[in-house]
């Protein structure tokens, strides 16, 4: 019988967190489960009090928050990680669906980009997103402020395009490499392939390999009907054909300038007013 320590996040999965965590159960019928709230715990002081191999059960920002508090490269212990949040990007990345049950990821959470916001840092699982995916999240947190029930992101990116949200100029640096875009609708950075609950604005991007790289996407130089007939194939990495309106360039330093504040995410964490932002690798 393993000790398991489990992690989770009860405010995941539009607050279902607790009974999604509870479910691991089936995976190990013959091992002593051990759970612990990370709304209400501090996750260093349980992994200082604990022994055993750790299992993370959220979504991608419960991921993000563990790669950010916790000092991975220094623990020498397993990391699982179950995956019970909305967007499960990370799982999709990963070719793997939630009921296949938690998988290893002690690899996939060392050596992560840094992304500097606002003079603060945050590593990051999946990706930053920058333009209309930043701003479908700060829609999506005032209604779910509002509402208990789930948000439609989809919804929130079509009425953005027609008409709340608005293109920008960008300016935007690869490897010391500066080029300008105008009617710019989204730039976002990327570690793994998808963000935003199911898009692949980077379908080319690998997670791990030797001579770690990021990629960025500028989607740009479209008008709202031509970016409504181009922006559902994002969905399917198939925007790329465009290849005069959508450019992924890959570094280790990107730096990416809006003329105006917009939102931003980092792996689905709101950040407001952002007219900048860079990341390193």
């Amino acid at each position: 019988m393993s000790k398991i320590i489990v992690l989770y996040n009860s405010k995941s999965g539009n607050g279902r967190g607790e009974a999604s965590a509870k479910n691991v159960v089936t995976f190990y019928p013959n091992d002593e489960l051990e759970f612990h709230d990370i709304t209400k715990e501090k996750q260093a002081d349980i992994i200082a009090n604990t022994e055993g191999t750790l299992l993370i059960c959220g979504g991608d920002g419960t991921l993000n928050r563990f790669a950010n508090e916790i000092e991975v490269e220094k623990l020498d212990r397993d990391i699982y990680f179950y995956s019970a949040g909305t967007g499960n990007d990370f799982i999709n990345d990963l070719g793997r669906k939630p009921e296949d049950g938690p998988v290893r990821v002690n690899q996939y959470l060392v050596n992560l980009p840094v992304c500097t916001v606002k003079g603060k840092k945050y590593k990051f699982i999946n990706g930053i997103g920058y333009g209309i995916d930043g701003y479908c999240c700060e829609e999506g947190d005032r209604i779910r402020a509002k509402s208990s029930k789930p948000v439609n992101y989809t919804t929130i990116a079509i009425k953005g395009l027609l008409f709340k949200y608005k293109p920008t100029s960008a300016k935007v640096t690869v490897d010391g490499v500066t080029k300008e875009y105008q009617k710019v609708w989204l730039s976002p950075t990327m570690n793994g392939r998808f963000f935003g609950g199911g898009m692949m604005p980077t379908p080319n991007q690998p997670r791990l390999e030797e001579d770690k790289k990021v990629s960025n996407l500028v989607f740009h130089d479209t008008g709202k009907i031509q970016t409504l007939m181009i922006f559902p194939k994002i969905f399917k990495g198939e925007h790329l054909k465009h290849t005069a309106k959508a450019e992924v360039r890959r570094g280790k330093h990107i730096r990416v300038e809006f003329d105006r504040a917009v939102a931003l995410q980092v792996d689905g964490e709101t950040i407001l007013d952002v007219t900048s932002y860079e990341v390193d690798i």
